[in-house]
């Protein structure tokens, strides 16, 4: 092999060899958890036929999760962050065909069929906003500083936040704005924009309930007071506080989970919305605090990579993705202990999904890819 080749082998392998490895270590200890957990949640005792349809699927996309994060990190996130503009505009077209041509399930167009697969473009549309904030808050003609920035940063948050609205979708339209506020905190937006910004939000806040669809309204009205449907409306959350309760200091055992298993947690939300309350019911209090303990691990380590990062884009990548991480994993937890409306949002690498485990997936290999190429504009001396 010539020295160009052994040269250009080396400069990919380089950064599989430079990653943060004690946030691999987590990333997967948290896919391994959720593949046994989402066993469990599908586990019905005797029955046959159940468990293989959720675990087959949920291994199947965490594979294809798991090449597309080799690919990023092997790639420069750099390269990407050229085509933000692109990304984010076929995200927006996605989420406007969804309204018009989607597959309604449960109520709701939020999904895309594509080759037989269910395709939810407002997971992707989080990534394109995440590559387009970072793009455009990196730019020094677009300061953070100026409200004219935050002005745009928030126009850009509007569009794919009221499309999903529109769906409807709640949960995952809520995930936009924190995403939009923490990167703009993180690119140096002044404390006297951020505090007029949310004086508004607090305005605004009660004119949403007439904006809110009939169900929407009533699952508010089921968190303020889960005891008025406690046969509909309200089971779910009932359930799930018993089923978290239930599981005491040490929890019942792997496959052992009566509120699971007997069938009170319902099965086609078990395995996904309501993955924690499945984990909670068979640790207990024990196996909760260590996994919510894994996840703020995870979620430290992206902060710091964001602060080791050789330039802004890469910092504010990371920040965006850490964002993401921590509205999924703060959203899902509170409203499966009764803390927080109950909204859909899945809990990441636990729970099952298709489109959510990619792109959770996606945004570790961002994150790693930034950590790889973190001194790419400071060599060493």
């Amino acid at each position: 092999m010539s020295r160009n080749a052994r040269n250009r082998a080396w400069a990919w392998l380089r950064p599989l060899l430079r990653q943060d490895w004690f946030a691999l270590l987590l990333f997967l200890g948290l896919l391994a958890t959720g593949l046994c957990f989402v066993y469990s949640a599908s586990y019905r005792g005797d029955e046959t036929g159940i468990v293989g349809t959720w675990f087959s699927r949920q291994i199947f996309w965490s594979a294809a999760g798991a090449a597309c994060a080799l690919v990023l990190v092997l790639a420069d996130y750099r390269f990407f962050l050229r085509f933000s503009g692109w990304f984010y505009l076929a995200s927006l077209l996605a989420l406007v065909a969804v309204l018009f041509a989607g597959k309604r399930i449960y109520g709701a167009y939020r999904w895309l069929e594509i080759a037989g697969a269910q395709v939810q473009p407002s997971e992707f549309a989080k990534i394109a906003l995440v590559l387009l904030l970072a793009d455009l808050l990196s730019r020094p003609e677009l300061p953070a500083s100026s409200f004219l920035s935050v002005l745009v940063v928030l126009l850009a948050t509007a569009i794919p936040f009221a499309l999903v609205l529109r769906e409807p979708d709640l949960g995952t339209a809520m995930v936009f704005p924190p995403v939009a506020f923490a990167m703009l905190f993180a690119a140096g937006m002044k404390f006297r924009h951020l505090f007029l910004l949310a004086g508004l939000a607090a305005a605004t806040l009660p004119f949403g309930w007439f904006f809110l669809g009939d169900y929407q309204r009533d699952r508010i009205q089921t968190f303020l007071d889960p005891s008025r449907d406690p046969l509909g409306a309200g089971w779910n959350a009932l359930q799930s506080a018993i089923a978290v309760g239930s599981g005491g200091l040490h929890g019942k055992g792997w496959l052992a989970g009566t509120q699971n298993v007997l069938g009170f947690l319902p099965r086609t939300v078990s395995p996904s919305d309501f993955i924690f309350p499945v984990f909670a019911e068979e640790t207990g209090f024990v196996g909760g605090l260590v996994l919510i303990a894994a996840y703020l691990a995870l979620l430290t380590r992206y902060l710091r990579i964001a602060a080791v990062a050789g330039d802004s884009r890469g910092g504010l990548l990371a920040t965006g993705f850490a964002a993401i991480l921590f509205t999924h994993v703060f959203v899902n937890i509170g409203m499966t202990i009764g803390l927080l409306p109950i909204t859909g949002l899945p809990l990441p690498l636990l729970s099952s999904g298709g489109t959510f485990m990619v792109c959770t997936f996606l945004g570790f290999g961002f994150v790693q890819s930034v950590y790889a190429r973190r001194d790419a504009f400071h060599p060493p001396r």
